[in-house]
């Protein structure tokens, strides 16, 4: 299974969560913001590498963390010689060699935002707690039907007392999770300590499992 993590704007973590997912759900993450990647990188093959032909998607995934990666480089000419139409394929081998991958899109409704999204199997939506927010999380769902990304969940995150959980439901059609502020989620990629591994009972630990589980339910439909 292919699972995107995608949203309609930067900034609201979804990065992190692609992060925790791939912990609770023993995935593979991709980093597909060729352009501005987040998550941790290193020496070896990236995705930069991958899309432009230099490397091979399964060889250039990182085991030795506490989650499987396949990260993107940051060079400005890595950007530019990556050709974004190979990443279906890549992810489709990285699917073969590994069963699941999460892939942390692009932010927004840039042209490359729709790219993995035309490759995977289901999305989840993460948004901000804020009512205005969800204009955008329903263009980015309107862009994954359009793509045939069936919406699994919507991840509302970094929420501070009550989140308008009902109107995001109604409106999108889709399981709402609300994940706490939880500094550890925050600093979950940087220190490499997802908090669904290291505080599973926390708030936001069993609000990553609940996004995990809807994960599961469809992909055993």
């Amino acid at each position: 299974m292919i699972l995107a993590v995608t949203g309609g704007k930067g900034g609201v973590g979804k990065s992190t969560l692609s992060f925790e997912l791939g912990a609770a759900l023993d995935a593979v993450v991709v980093d597909a913001d060729v352009g501005m990647a987040d998550l941790p990188t290193g020496p070896g093959p990236d995705l930069h590498d991958v899309l432009g032909g230099r490397a091979d998607a399964v060889e250039a995934v990182r085991e030795g963390g506490p989650v499987r990666l396949l990260p993107c480089g940051r060079s400005l000419a890595g950007a530019r010689a990556a050709d974004v139409r190979r990443l279906g394929e890549a992810l489709r081998a990285v699917e073969a060699a590994y069963d699941t991958v999460v892939v942390d899109c692009p932010a927004g409704m840039r042209a490359d935002a729709g790219v993995p999204l035309a490759a995977a199997d289901a999305c989840v939506v993460v948004a901000s707690p804020q009512e205005y927010a969800l204009a955008d999380a329903v263009r980015t769902r309107e862009l994954a039907r359009e793509l045939d990304a069936g919406l699994v969940a919507v991840a509302v995150n970094r929420v501070v007392g009550d989140a308008p959980e009902a109107v995001f439901e109604d409106v999108l059609g889709a399981p709402v999770v609300s994940v706490p502020t939880d500094p550890r989620v925050g600093r979950a990629v940087e220190t490499g300590r997802p908090v669904c591994r290291v505080a599973p009972t926390s708030r936001a630990g069993r609000a990553v499992s609940s996004l995990a589980r809807a994960v599961d339910r469809c992909s055993t439909v």
